[in-house]
């Protein structure tokens, strides 16, 4: 059995009043402090903007080794001491596995494994140092290098993102709605990113908040009418960097690399899975190509509350130090939760470049293959028959 999260998490805060009568500290709500950063254990992961730039991206070769990967994931998991999914659409925890110690069969099982799965997380990962995570984004495919994002302090590592809020983090209530917040990484570029990894190496106390959700973008393009599905299919959409890039020069920071604007199909196809998943996300697309701007703004505000608010495809993860979340940027989207200050929250990021976005027309659906599997009946979605809501 792991053991309980207060006993892996580090507390990264210090009361601010101690009782002068005993040798106890007394708990404040909402007074305590952060750490400064001379002793910290990661400063040379700590966030830096470099004054660099780069040229554009090339077409970059791809193979996805989620192809290789066996059905049931028998090279991964043969150590595993627990394994357990979050739904029945999206999210698998594995215990008992050490990412820094796998071999090829087993990498290969992993893709596939976060391919299927949308979502697989991975507890205390101690011995994954950001080494070993580049080690295995690289054997995926070709490390992203974000253009505008902070990265380590330590040079060499600008393929690696940081992601870092301390005491003087930014409410981000107060300059997004939360259904904008739900994202799948960079989608702008002409190759999106497949598998991506996020290790917490700082993080809240248990019920700190600091919380990521992931939303399923197999179950959101099941959640569409068939009628909604092939209207879809015959649409692209506009993913921009462009706010990202504006943004930064006006904090006045480099743009590393200039912004991109690149026309993506609205439904894509996996090509470990062969599902169909909507490809869609508020952060980055702008409009859909071809038709009025009010169809359009309607069909982006409809996606969004289908994403942000369908629960059945959402997967919700309380992280702990050292644990790391492996999900496939193609097909899930995710967001932060916040209300976690005055505590720390850092953790960096590795992804791979994946292929271009494509719908294959022999494409499946999720929701078919699993009513298939386990024998269920076709599920209703024009109102006919009776519901039985009773939670």
């Amino acid at each position: 059995m792991a053991p309980l999260l207060e006993e892996r998490l580090p507390i990264q805060s210090v009361p601010a009043k101690q009782i002068e009568s005993s040798n106890k500290f007394q708990y404040e709500p909402g007074r305590t402090l952060v750490k400064n950063h001379e002793d910290y254990e990661y400063e040379d992961l700590l966030p830096s903007f470099p004054d660099i730039t780069w040229g554009p991206i090339e077409s970059l070769p791809y193979e996805d080794k989620g192809l290789r990967g066996d059905p049931k994931f028998r090279n991964l998991l043969r150590d595993a001491t627990d394994v357990f999914d979050y739904t029945p659409k999206i999210g698998t925890e594995v215990h008992g596995v050490n990412l820094a110690k796998l071999t090829h069969a087993q990498k290969d099982d992993l893709a596939r494994l976060i391919a299927v799965r949308g979502v697989v997380f991975f507890r205390d990962q101690d011995e994954f140092d950001i080494e070993a995570q580049r080690e295995l984004g690289r054997y995926f495919g070709t490390l992203h290098k974000h253009a505008t994002t902070s990265v380590p302090r330590k040079k060499g590592l600008e393929d690696v993102h940081v992601v870092y809020a301390g005491e003087n983090a930014v409410d981000q209530r107060a300059l997004f709605t939360p259904g904008f917040l739900w994202h799948s990484d960079v989608t702008y570029e002409v190759q999106p990113p497949s598998y991506t990894s996020l290790k917490v190496l700082t993080g809240p106390p248990r019920g700190g908040g600091g919380d990521t959700l992931w939303s399923s973008q197999y179950a959101a393009y099941d959640a569409l009418s068939s009628h909604m599905q092939t209207y879809l299919k015959g649409l692209t959409a506009l993913h921009s960097a462009n706010m990202q890039a504006s943004d930064t020069r006006a904090l006045g920071r480099t743009v590393r690399r200039e912004p991109v604007t690149t026309e993506h199909p609205l439904i894509r196809t996996n090509p470990v899975t062969g599902l169909n998943s909507l490809f869609f996300n508020p952060g980055f697309v702008t409009k859909i190509v071809g038709i009025p701007k009010t169809e359009s703004d309607a069909i982006l505000k409809y996606l969004t509350e289908v994403i942000a608010t369908t629960q059945e495809m959402h997967a919700r993860f309380q992280w702990g130090k050292n644990d790391v979340a492996f999900w496939d940027n193609r097909t899930t989207n995710h967001t932060a939760t916040y209300g976690f200050a005055p505590h720390r929250r850092h953790a960096v990021r590795v992804a791979c470049h994946a292929e271009r976005p494509y719908l294959d027309p022999e494409g499946k659906s999720q929701e078919d293959v699993l009513a298939a599997l386990y024998n269920l009946p076709k599920v209703n979605k024009d109102g006919s028959r009776q519901s039985n809501y009773n939670d």
